[in-house]
């Protein structure tokens, strides 16, 4: 079998075939003015990156996502694809009504309104992030969320603006891309970090048993202290140019918005690049996770509960420099005590970075530090 087989058993394409043809017949419909996290959404629906949803959930795919982690048709879901609104945009709005979806002004998308719907905000931010703390990032986003849900199937306009656009591949051109090299598994590879040793060490062990890696960052929306988009991809052309062996790996972008939803993101990430053509995904093992809201493992514990999820998790123990074997080693691999050890602290590391400071090669390759301390300010800030 080559590559995956998309999520739901098919690649959604919801892109208009007349994009030209369809702006003139929409310039009289109602519109709704969305943010940018909605206006990606809408794009990763229409390419098929969140396949098999063709649109924003309605009230059943909600809730059936909120209480057991399955659409209605038992696929698995984790995590809400939705379109909030407040009463004033839907006023004329009735169910069946197509609606024009603008991003600044401009239209992304045309919406068949199958559903406008109320939504319990406080069970949303228990179910998903297993919190109601407003400390928490997701929480506190989905708490100031507006008052009424639309749900129903999107056709895609055009795109927002793409800084990194040559970076950018589609579901459809990864999976022919992953053909062409003739990889029959491609291990899927999540971050919104510049690479340590760690994270490098973590991928050739994928590596070692599939045929190639698919190193695919998030672009978009972080929280504060995370590396800035520009600063992740040009660490990662530094690593994969200098220390992996040529077509081994693809690189290539997804823009998202973290959720920071620990075990229920792990799947969702797993999904998403299942539908790149992955057969295997590297799951960390604190993944998607923020402060102490997860246990360690919890994002590994979850996949226990998805035996028919489609791709296969790949539960790689952390890496560390061991004085003492002279290398990289982990808990299974090296004998010695901690007092040997030199772990990967990302707090540590920006730390260093931040004030100037070389990280030593134990914990960030030499080429990696040189392009980071290339820019004046690396990380995002408030």
């Amino acid at each position: 079998m080559m590559v995956s087989i998309p999520h739901g058993g098919r690649l959604v394409n919801r892109v208009s075939s007349d994009r030209e043809g369809l702006l003139r017949e929409v310039c009289d419909l109602p519109s709704i003015e969305i943010g940018l996290d909605e206006a990606l959404d809408a794009e990763n629906i229409a390419y098929g990156v969140y396949s098999p949803l063709e649109g924003f959930m309605n009230y059943g795919e909600f809730s059936s996502v909120l209480e057991d982690m399955r659409l209605p048709s038992d696929i698995p879901w984790t995590i809400p694809i939705v379109l909030d609104v407040d009463e004033g945009a839907i006023l004329s709005i009735r169910e069946g009504d197509d609606v024009v979806l603008k991003y600044s002004s401009e239209p992304v998308a045309v919406m068949t309104v199958e559903e406008v719907y109320r939504f319990d905000r406080r069970l949303y931010a228990q179910r998903v992030f297993g919190t109601l703390d407003p400390n928490h990032p997701g929480v506190s986003k989905t708490l100031k969320m507006k008052e009424f849900l639309i749900g129903g199937p999107i056709t895609l306009i055009r795109e927002t603006p793409n800084p990194y656009e040559k970076y950018t591949l589609r579901p459809v051109e990864t999976r022919v891309l992953f053909e062409e090299r003739g990889w029959r598994t491609v291990a899927g590879f999540q971050t919104r970090n510049a690479p340590h040793l760690g994270h490098e060490y973590i991928q050739k062990s994928a590596l070692v048993f599939t045929d190639g890696l698919f190193i695919n960052p998030v672009i978009g929306r972080k929280k504060s202290g995370d590396f800035r988009d520009e600063v992740i991809l040009a660490a990662y052309e530094a690593l994969v140019g200098n220390y992996y062996p040529k077509n081994t790996v693809v690189l290539s972008i997804l823009r998202y918005e973290m959720k920071y939803a620990g075990p229920r993101e792990a799947i969702h990430h797993a999904i998403m690049r299942k539908n790149f053509g992955c057969t295997h995904f590297i799951v960390g093992r604190d993944h998607a996770g923020v402060g102490d809201y997860y246990k360690p493992y919890e994002a590994w514990d979850i996949f226990r509960e998805f035996p028919d999820l489609g791709i296969t998790p790949l539960f790689v123990r952390e890496f560390f420099y061991c004085r003492k074997c002279s290398g990289m080693a982990n808990d299974k691999t090296c004998p010695h005590g901690e007092g040997h050890r030199v772990r990967f602290s990302g707090t540590e590391i920006r730390r260093m970075l931040l004030n100037g400071e070389r990280p030593p090669p134990e914990l960030m390759r030499p080429e990696v530090v040189d392009v980071i301390l290339k820019f004046e300010k690396p990380f995002v800030e408030d």
